[in-house]
């Protein structure tokens, strides 16, 4: 099966600007994102879509630094992005990862894949019913299920949000959801704020700003110092709406 990893990426940010450009410990988000990612098994490809907008040329110019394909398609129809992306590729499956995931784990994002190349199914996520700690999610789907989706969806939250049309109608879809053994769905590891962005940087500096930490590093930093799950408990993730 010809899978692509394809994490959607760019500058503007309704809540935090540029965000996948930001500083982390001596290197952009983005680049966080693909260090890390490029040490899962299962990925494939790894490709950032970005979009055609000016201002998005600054990630462009950060792929071509990490030495990672780009590809640039619309800016608000994000479904549209990750469709033509995935025909660009010839991909059978697609992962999908967000660029404001800076300690995605890699281990976590093979094991969501493997249960989908196990089980076959059109969809599998890890975040529809969430146990690990929100900013390691990890999708895949058939490349079949996402053209259904990319002609079915009408909505404009269903266009952005990419993945929203398949679990409002499990009954069309085969949706496998991947859990872990314990929940930590009340962490919050996402980058939305500065103060997700303090949060973020402060697990980085207190790990050495060397990303070839696992996420159980992570959990074992914040059960030493609970403190830091302090500086982002108290934000409001963004509610999927329709309009």
């Amino acid at each position: 099966m010809r899978i692509a990893t394809i994490v959607q990426a760019r500058m503007g940010s309704s809540r935090l600007p540029g965000k996948v450009m930001l500083d982390l410990g001596g290197a952009s988000v983005i680049a966080r994102v693909v260090q890390r990612l490029r040490r899962a098994n299962l990925i494939g490809e790894l490709v950032i879509a970005t979009t055609r907008h000016p201002e998005d040329e600054t990630i462009v110019r950060e792929c071509n630094r990490l030495s990672v394909r780009c590809f640039q398609g619309e800016e608000k129809d994000v479904l549209d992005r990750y469709y033509c992306a995935a025909q660009a590729l010839k991909a059978e499956a697609v992962v999908r990862i967000t660029s404001d995931c800076p300690l995605i784990e890699p281990e976590i994002t093979d094991q969501t894949i493997s249960t989908f190349i196990e089980r076959r199914p059109d969809y599998a996520s890890n975040a529809l019913y969430r146990t690990y700690p929100r900013g390691l999610d990890t999708e895949v789907i058939t490349f079949e299920a996402l053209e259904r989706t990319w002609r079915a969806a009408e909505k404009s939250y269903q266009r952005s949000h990419v993945t929203a049309y398949i679990y409002e109608n499990p009954a069309q879809f085969n949706i496998i959801s991947v859990t872990g053994e314990e929940d930590y769905s009340w962490q919050r590891w996402t980058l939305d704020t500065l103060d997700d962005l303090s949060f973020v940087r402060a697990v980085y500096r207190n790990l050495d700003n060397d990303d070839s930490f696992s996420w159980r590093d992570v959990l074992a930093l914040l059960e030493r110092r609970p403190e830091l799950l302090e500086l982002n408990c108290h934000v409001k993730q963004k509610v999927l709406q329709e309009g």
